[in-house]
């Protein structure tokens, strides 16, 4: 990608209205574009992140036995009113619309309900269990006060998976592998060092669900850590349960806010009751199928990940999202053979499987260093008419400053080497 072809802007100073960092540093970089408050654009760049992260996390779900499928957001009030939760008394959260036919319809906000009644036409004995469906689809809420940029938004994505066992140690079996395999993701996506497992209330459902917090002052949420045991509560779990059974006391325990990127449920037969999900059981016995619901967020992730990993200077991407790996800055393109030369990089660097964008506007050299370190790209090789003429070029690791010279040659074996596992 060439960035004078690129649909994106940079910008000096972020919109007055964002006082969330992780909006201010991916508008100003040309990532989202705010439409209106909790609706957000991503831009080239922006879905390029989004779509790496999803990209991570379809392989956890799909190593773990997950199948990616897409259900609807309109939404069949008979299905919530069967629950329990079409009522606007219940459920705060609903964006409603009337079709002009005669009706109702509801925009999604989460999918227990819709899947459950698909799975009617799919499950009817122990044989069809378990099963492990699950989308990154398009949810709807209407938050009161959409705010903290991307991470509380009215419009989003998540991926949603849910879980149908026919005995409570195969759910239990399936929902700690969902767990691990969580840690995986927030690892990969460069944050599982403050991210923890967090026990939280398990509501009707069962004594714990687990929430997965980031650590970072940026945060809504609070949780009380013990970062040596690795053991994380939320405040209502603090308050209210035997911290004993947790391994831990109240004392050991230190308050931070934090960022909720994750959380999993156990929902027992709550919606197969209501919405008569059963299956026949090897003895010939009809019982309703266990349920377990499990969510992350690919944008609040992504915009954790600013949050947490940005510096003075701009964003940092971790390799495995980042738009491109590499960031070819030309310099002193007004000279022909440079241009050609500096061309001709791009082209080798694209050959040898090297995903690159290169500034190649015509702009000062410290406009293009300074909105490089914004971007973002993990790697800046800086290609000019003394790079050339002495046959190396300097390359920046945006993580951490270290500049290194290298010939062509190593240039591309070193990105080679470097290519994420």
């Amino acid at each position: 990608m060439r960035q004078s072809n690129l649909f994106t802007k940079t910008r000096k100073e972020a919109p007055a209205d964002e006082v969330a960092k992780n909006a201010q540093l991916l508008i100003r970089a040309g990532y989202i574009y705010k439409n209106m408050a909790g609706a957000y654009t991503f831009l080239p760049l922006g879905l390029r992140v989004i779509e790496k992260i999803n990209a991570i996390i379809r392989e956890e779900m799909n190593a773990i036995g997950g199948q990616e499928m897409v259900m609807p957001s309109l939404q069949d009030s008979a299905l919530w009113e069967a629950s329990d939760r079409w009522s606007d008394e219940n459920v705060d959260v609903w964006f409603k619309s009337e079709l002009k036919a005669g009706g109702v319809v509801g925009f999604g906000w989460t999918h227990e309900e819709v899947i459950t009644d698909l799975m009617r036409q799919f499950i009817s004995s122990y044989k069809d269990l378990p099963k492990f469906p699950y989308q990154i689809q398009k949810k709807f809420r209407n938050e009161m006060r959409a705010k903290s940029g991307i991470m509380r938004t009215r419009e989003f994505d998540m991926k949603d998976l849910y879980s149908f066992s026919a005995t409570q140690e195969q759910h239990d079996a399936f929902y700690n592998a969902c767990s691990e395999a969580y840690m995986k993701i927030f690892n990969r996506l460069g944050i599982g060092s403050q991210t923890y497992k967090t026990f939280a209330s398990g509501g009707a459902f069962s004594k714990f669900s687990h929430e997965f917090q980031t650590l970072a002052e940026a945060g809504e949420d609070v949780v009380y850590v013990n970062e040596a045991k690795g053991v994380a509560v939320n405040e209502e779990v603090v308050k209210e349960a035997d911290l004993s059974e947790l391994g831990v006391s109240e004392s050991e325990l230190t308050k931070r806010k934090s960022i909720e990127v994750g959380n999993i449920f156990s929902l027992g037969t709550k919606f197969s009751e209501a919405l008569d999900l059963h299956f026949t059981d090897e003895d010939g016995i009809e019982k309703p199928v266990i349920m377990g619901s499990y969510g992350i967020g690919p944008a609040r992730s992504m915009g954790t990940i600013v949050d947490l990993l940005s510096d003075e200077k701009g964003i940092v991407w971790p390799e495995s999202v980042a738009p491109f790996k590499v960031h070819l800055v030309g310099l002193n393109l007004e000279d022909a053979a440079t241009r050609d030369w500096v061309d001709g990089i791009y082209a080798s660097l694209q050959e040898n499987g090297i995903d690159v964008l290169y500034d190649d506007r015509e702009a000062r050299a410290g406009e293009k260093f300074a909105d490089s370190d914004l971007i973002g790209i993990p790697y800046r090789v800086v290609a000019s008419k003394k790079a050339k003429e002495e046959g190396t070029f300097e390359v920046v690791k945006r993580a951490n400053g270290e500049v290194r010279r290298l010939t062509e040659q190593e240039l591309y074996g070193d990105f080679d080497s470097n290519e994420d596992t």
